[in-house]
């Protein structure tokens, strides 16, 4: 397994997707490098008590961490400009997209935004999926 890679973590509001991303991944790869970024401090701290190595709050966080992530991780939300009920700055979800970075995202249908043709799911449920599609992008 090479554990030379970089998971960016993003998420706002109250951090609980970031959240459950960073323990599910921190329980599978202690090793595992983190880098978790808030759109707001509660979502950072979260992030923070479950494990994530670094963190960081705010926008341009998100635009210079994005450039040197391998992987980056959040609700879909982190791509389209004005979600999380405003949270995500135009700004930050350019830097997501054109990252180069691979992108596992969550889909949550809510903040006016309706992914279709995905199965509703728990939550718990997305995490396990995403944490598994990251484990294989790690043993690319």
């Amino acid at each position: 397994m090479q554990m030379s890679k970089t998971v960016l973590i993003i998420d706002g509001q109250g951090g609980r997707i970031g959240k459950l991303l960073v323990s599910g991944l921190k329980s599978e790869f202690p090793e595992l490098h983190i880098i978790a970024i808030g759109s707001n401090s509660i979502a950072t701290a979260a992030m923070m008590r479950a494990g994530a190595d670094v963190g960081a709050t705010g926008e341009n966080p998100v635009v210079v961490n994005a450039k040197k992530a391998d992987i980056i991780a959040g609700p879909v939300g982190i791509i389209m400009a004005d979600s999380l009920l405003g949270e995500i700055t135009p700004k930050m979800a350019c830097a997501v997209a054109q990252s180069s970075a691979e992108k596992v995202l969550i889909p949550i249908n809510k903040c006016g935004h309706i992914i279709v043709g995905i199965n509703e799911m728990p939550l718990s449920e997305y995490i396990k999926q995403a944490v598994a599609n990251i484990a294989c992008l790690i043993d690319k």
